[in-house]
């Protein structure tokens, strides 16, 4: 009786659970199913997000062939900007007939020739024609400083030829959008940090450097890393292990490099006592007589897009038997002197000046005391050499004031007690004049010490002043104000010195050698000016004819003869025969970057175009 009963009891739970546990499966399932469902969405969304912009929907075939337009005076086919190493034939000009600028033969290009682009023989219609462009247009930036993501920009970096890679980003860099603050740069080291991080930014995505091969060492690619003029050897080695910036491929290079050492040319050829320079310059014109020769990237730009890096004394005159290598080529020099006629401000640039102990501890010893350890007002010591330094031991020197710790080569009774770089780091201001030439590395020692440096050296371009704003951080003082050199530094009020103190510390970074380099380093920073100026100095060919393109006010005529509009326009001086006199007749040149059709892939790149107007030269259209 009491197993029946307590059969009767179990048997309606069992019922129960049988009944119950399909509802609980059910209720788990849709619970996984509304799980799923939500993350379908929201990677739909991250990918809708993230991916390029489609295109509208547009057929898979050509555009049909547009009417016959009118294209003012002189009416040819809009040609591409071309590097100018492409054989060509100039297109003669005809101004009795009407051109057809639907899409020629020639500019039908295979999109499978770019790494990574999708389809298999498609051809990629690039169409110089805006009328007939009918798929929106992605800019490469908004009026929000938005920009492409890396991966798209090097696609669209490396569909454009090397010159109108330049142009482009030099368009980018005038237009670089204001920003007050960036976690990643000091702002007030700078004239302007936005036009600054655009324009490296552009460097990492676009720059390509080929290393000519030539040369025997040790003058050439024998980085020395030791010494006052180590930042040539530096330099070299970093470049020589760099795979970012660096190709095989000279034909996608934006820059070339000559590899040679100023101070392993003057060892291995200058006599003693000779006082003869000119067998280093003898040696450096034979060589670029060399690779002009053997290779077309020298003759087809006159050696514009080459630069060296020279951290001697004599580095400038090294240059000065071959006239396109010391007029064009971007020259990365110590001695940055504008006086002596060779080192051209705003084409060149100013290479700091790093003393190096010891190559394995290039940051050894750097950092400085607080303020309020620093007891005295300034200080220098070092060999008397040049025109400035006895007149400021002169007026300084031998305790004359005990404030200002001036000094020939430093006594011994006194480095015994405090040394040299003690002496920096325990000063407010350390004074650094020019020697027997107007660089000095007491510049950079003063940054890496926390020291605020006061520059004496007239007619010096100091290191970076495209990008950097030194009197943020330092005091330049002419030579003929030495005699009031303390009442300069007293008038500096120590509100006024806390922030040029602050900003030496922020500056640091950018003059730090790296065994590896590291963003916005001293390595990157050189480069980085190398570049600027390449960009700033953008050349257009026309019948044969090379002519400067400079930034500026529609109202700036340059020398060369052009002037760069705010829009994009260019005006050049020419009489009939198209050559330059006073008589003004205009044209214009239009730098436009076009979208190409929907048949390429990546389906919206950027095309350089020009449009010549109303001119009596010839246009130079793409090889075929």
């Amino acid at each position: 009786m009491a197993a029946h009963l307590r059969s009767a009891t179990v048997a309606p739970r069992f019922t129960n659970d049988r009944r119950v546990r399909p509802i609980h499966a059910i209720f788990r399932s849709c619970r996984w199913i509304a799980v799923i469902v939500f993350l379908t969405v929201a990677i739909t969304a991250l990918i809708a997000s993230t991916l390029p912009q489609s295109l509208p929907a547009a057929p898979l075939l050509p555009s049909p062939r547009p009417s016959v337009v009118n294209l003012s005076v002189n009416r040819y086919p809009l040609p591409l900007l071309r590097r100018r190493d492409s054989s060509f034939l100039p297109y003669p000009l005809n101004s009795s007939r009407e051109v057809d600028i639907s899409t020629p033969s020639h500019l039908m290009l295979n999109c499978d020739a770019e790494e990574g682009n999708i389809g298999a023989n498609r051809p990629c219609l690039l169409n110089p024609s805006t009328s007939t462009v009918r798929s929106k247009v992605v800019k490469p930036s908004d009026g929000d400083g938005k920009t492409f993501p890396p991966t798209e920009f090097r696609a669209l970096s490396r569909s454009l030829p090397t010159d109108a890679a330049l142009v482009y980003a030099k368009k980018e860099i005038e237009n670089a959008s204001f920003e007050n603050y960036d976690q990643n740069l000091y702002a007030p080291l700078f004239h302007n940090v936005s036009v600054f991080k655009r324009s490296y930014e552009l460097m990492e995505r676009i720059l390509k450097v080929y290393i000519y091969p030539d040369g025997r060492r040790p003058i050439f690619r024998t980085p020395e890393l030791k010494g006052i003029y180590a930042s040539e050897g530096w330099f070299m080695k970093l470049i020589e292990q760099n795979k970012q910036f660096v190709v095989k491929d000279p034909n996608r290079a934006h820059l070339f490099y000559l590899p040679y050492s100023a101070h392993r040319l003057e060892l291995a050829l200058y006599v003693s006592g000779s006082h003869d320079m000119k067998p280093l310059s003898i040696f450096l014109r034979n060589y670029v007589h060399k690779i002009s020769s053997k290779y077309p990237f020298w003759n087809r730009t006159r050696g514009s897009d080459h630069f060296l890096v020279a951290c001697h004394d004599w580095g400038p005159y090294t240059t000065t038997l071959h006239s396109e290598l010391r007029k064009n080529s971007i020259k990365a020099l110590c001695n940055a002197d504008t006086s002596e006629g060779i080192f051209i401000r705003g084409k060149d640039v100013s290479l700091p000046e790093t003393s190096i102990r010891m190559p394995r501890r290039p940051l050894r010893q750097i950092g400085g005391r607080p303020v309020s350890q620093r007891g005295i007002l300034a200080f220098f010591a070092g060999n008397m050499h040049g025109r400035v330094r006895p007149i400021l031991l002169e007026h300084w020197g031998n305790g004359k004031d005990k404030d200002m710790r001036v000094y020939g080569p430093l006594p011994n009774s006194i480095s015994r007690k405090t040394s040299y770089i003690e002496h920096m780091k325990s000063s407010r201001f350390c004074i650094c004049p020019m020697g027997f030439e107007v660089n000095s590395p007491r510049i950079v020692e003063a940054i890496y010490y926390e020291c605020v440096p006061v520059i004496i050296a007239d007619n010096f371009v100091l290191p970076f002043d495209e990008v950097l704003d030194w009197s943020a951080f330092s005091l330049v003082v002419a030579e003929k104000d030495i005699p009031k050199l303390k009442d300069i530094l007293l008038g500096v009020s120590m509100e006024k010195y806390l922030r040029m103190q602050e900003s030496v510390k922020r500056l640091q970074r950018h003059f730090l050698w790296h065994s590896r380099p590291e963003k916005y380093d001293l390595f990157h920073m050189i480069l980085h000016s190398i570049w600027l100026s390449r960009v700033n100095h953008i050349h257009l060919q026309i019948d044969n004819q090379v002519y400067n393109l400079h930034s500026g006010k529609a109202a700036d005529v340059e020398k060369e003869g052009i002037s760069r509009r705010l829009e994009g326009k260019f005006e050049l001086e020419v009489d009939s025969s198209g050559k330059s006199s006073r008589g003004r007749k205009e044209i214009s040149v239009h730098l436009a970057f076009d979208a190409s059709a929907a048949l390429c892939s990546p389906p919206l790149t950027f095309v350089p175009v020009i449009n010549l107007t109303s001119t009596p030269f010839h246009c130079l259209p793409p090889s075929t």
